[in-house]
């Protein structure tokens, strides 16, 4: 895994060993990137179970100001701080041991990009965006992006949720959906 653009590219980033987690593909990265490349200057990206890191130093090497990244476990942030190092990204990282709702309910800064990639099998993308929703973290352009295998489940589950689905991509088993506050 590596960093694919901006300052940073080219830096190959540290993994974390076993099946706890599951690196988003560089294809995956590399497409996501060019369908947000206009909004990543100068934004703040969050990145809610953020395994390596590797899609908020991607966001930070491209451009952006700030990446916010969260996860809860040890061996994540252990891994996080150290491709934080690698990529010379201290001056624009924060990084947050906990659970996502504690730091969603927290977070007190407006954000611009919002990338949610939990467990697959879980339903921890839709409660985070609801939670989102609840909160007041989002300017009015800000996007959310979930990463899944299960696309029909997770929109199922946000039927009821006032978002508007503005694209949806697939690349193999991965599936993007991209949101906005309705």
């Amino acid at each position: 895994m590596r960093i694919i653009s901006g300052k940073a590219k080219g830096t190959k980033l540290y993994t974390l060993e076993g099946l706890e987690t599951r690196p988003t593909l560089d294809r995956v990265k590399e497409s996501l990137f060019n369908i947000i490349q206009n909004r990543i200057a100068d934004s703040i990206f969050l990145d809610l179970f953020a395994g390596s890191g590797a899609i908020g130093l991607e966001a930070v090497s491209r451009g952006a100001a700030k990446a916010i990244l969260c996860d809860n476990s040890e061996k994540a942030i252990q891994i996080i701080k150290k491709n934080i190092s690698k990529t010379h990204a201290e001056d624009k990282v924060e990084i947050y041991k906990m659970q996502y709702d504690r730091l969603l309910e927290s977070l007190k800064e407006k954000v611009d990009i919002i990338y949610i990639d939990p467990p697959y099998n879980s339903k921890l993308a839709s409660e985070a965006i609801k939670i989102i929703l609840e909160g007041d973290i989002l300017k009015p352009e800000t996007i959310m992006i979930i990463e899944t295998d299960q696309k029909g489940r997770i929109l199922e589950e946000l039927s009821e949720v006032n978002v508007e689905v503005i694209d949806e991509r697939k690349y193999g088993r991965a599936q993007l959906i991209f949101l906005r506050k309705g």
